[in-house]
């Protein structure tokens, strides 16, 4: 076979690296306008022959360390006039606004697309590591090994969560997932795996990574083993495993705990948090951020829900930190963890905290529910203002951490994914509304359109079947 390595050099990445322009490169970004099976990549125009190779090959932020951006859209945080409606750059995130039955208007759809190149790369270099010779073995080789098997597993979680039902232990066995490609080769052609099964793959990918990934990185867009855990934590908690979801959050906050005191942040700038990359933001733990659309743009601007806003109370520093107004009574949101355009769906340490106080409360620990949550908020407020949050038992220090948890993580794509779990629960679920143009739409609990539909070209080209809408 022959060998086509050619390096052209771009420049260097967030991370320091060289950036090497790969022939196969050229056709996996064109699967943004076209589908991504249909281009039908040839794995041979791509033999990376080193351990650095490889690495570089995973530090492409084009292909790596993005999540799916639709569902950001249609969780109900946000809202745009309808004027923004009007100016969305595509009929699918209209359509995704407004919780219509079909969302891609014959258009490819990018968050399927870009999670299966991030699983076509894993498994190129996977299948390349498995090829050097075994004296080769080192703690670079294993790094590269671990931080593929964690892409391919968050890869396939963000899948299941947007174009999977939610997990249920019930059914989760018959529920169509989504297709499990574990080798390189995108000729063939995988059926859809249930949900167990994709869950199980993610959890094995993860459970190998974490005997691969270093303690530490130089930089944010890399996993390590508080990375592992902190993903770990937050899919448990998707499947309402709210017992493992804690333990891992614990085993996260044990490597990683750093809190940013918001005192010590700009509360005038337009983006008040570092920059991650390369490695600023000590709250972040694993950088990765969400597809961006037109939706909050300067072209379709998104506000705040102004109940939400007005749920921040006057010593609050994220009234002013994640928020400036735009328009007399509209608030935009500024407090993105990236410290750039793009949204952040990374993980971090804020929401390890929510996690474990979640858990907590759900086990009966109303002290360490609390606790927990505390120890977040105290460094939201400006200093010397804050008084300890009390509940009056579990169930009170539940509905508090939730509020908490939806007001903290705002804008991180994850809202999405506590509708679809906490739906199922009478004392939590909601209906979501929307006007646009005089007419209205509602999303309401259980509804099947929680769960986003196969790309067309998914169904035409390699007979999926379509979610129920």
């Amino acid at each position: 076979m022959k060998k086509i390595f050619s390096k052209l050099r771009l420049g260097t990445n967030a991370s320091g690296n060289r950036i090497w322009l790969y022939p196969l490169l050229l056709i996996l970004l064109a699967g943004c306008k076209k589908d991504f099976l249909d281009t039908r990549p040839n794995k041979a125009l791509l033999v990376p022959t080193t351990v650095a190779d490889m690495q570089t090959l995973l530090d492409n932020l084009q292909v790596f360390n993005n999540t799916p951006g639709l569902p950001f859209i249609a969780d109900g945080d946000f809202y745009t006039p309808d004027a923004g409606y009007n100016a969305f750059g595509l009929d699918m995130e209209r359509n995704s606004y407004t919780w219509a039955k079909n969302i891609y208007g014959g258009i490819p759809d990018a968050d399927w697309n870009n999670s299966y190149q991030q699983i076509f790369y894993a498994n190129v270099v996977l299948e390349g590591l498995a090829k050097l010779p075994t004296a080769s073995t080192t703690a670079e080789k294993n790094a590269v090994a671990g931080t593929a098997l964690f892409a391919r597993a968050f890869a396939l979680y963000n899948l299941v969560r947007v174009y999977a039902k939610p997990y249920d232990p019930t059914t989760a066995a018959t529920d169509a997932g989504v297709p499990l490609r574990l080798q390189a080769d995108v000729t063939l052609k995988v059926a859809r795996g249930t949900v167990a099964q994709v869950y199980a793959q993610v959890f094995t990918d993860l459970s190998a990574a974490r005997k691969l990934l270093p303690a530490g990185t130089a930089y944010k867009s890399r996993p390590t083993v508080a990375a592992v855990q902190a993903l770990r934590a937050r899919i448990c908690l998707t499947k309402e495993e709210y017992v493992q979801a804690g333990l891992y959050a614990d085993s996260a906050l044990a490597l990683s705990k750093t809190l940013i005191d918001y005192s010590t942040l700009s509360q005038t700038a337009n983006r008040p948090f570092p920059r991650v990359l390369p490695d600023a933001n000590d709250e972040v733990i694993f950088y990765s951020a969400q597809i961006a659309y037109s939706f909050n743009t300067t072209s379709a601007p998104s506000y705040a829900d102004s109940l939400l806003y007005r749920s921040y109370k006057a010593n609050d520093l994220r009234k002013v930190i994640f928020f400036r107004l735009l328009t007399p009574g509209n608030y935009k949101f500024k407090g993105n963890y990236a410290g750039s355009l793009l949204l952040f769906s990374g993980l971090a340490v804020d929401e390890m905290y929510l996690i474990r106080a979640e858990c907590a409360a759900r086990a009966g620990n109303t002290a360490a529910a609390m606790e927990a949550l505390n120890t977040m908020l105290v460094t939201r407020w400006v200093t010397g203002t804050y008084a300890p949050l009390a509940a009056s038992g579990a169930e009170d220090a539940l509905r508090q951490v939730l509020m908490e948890r939806r007001k903290q993580l705002l804008g991180r794509g994850i809202r999405w994914d506590d509708l679809r779990r906490l739906n199922t629960d009478p004392r939590f679920k909601v209906t979501l509304n929307r006007n646009v143009g005089g007419n209205g739409y509602s999303l309401g609990p259980g509804s099947p359109r929680y769960t986003y539909p196969i790309p067309d070209e998914e169904i035409r080209l390699n007979g999926l079947t379509q979610n129920e809408r």
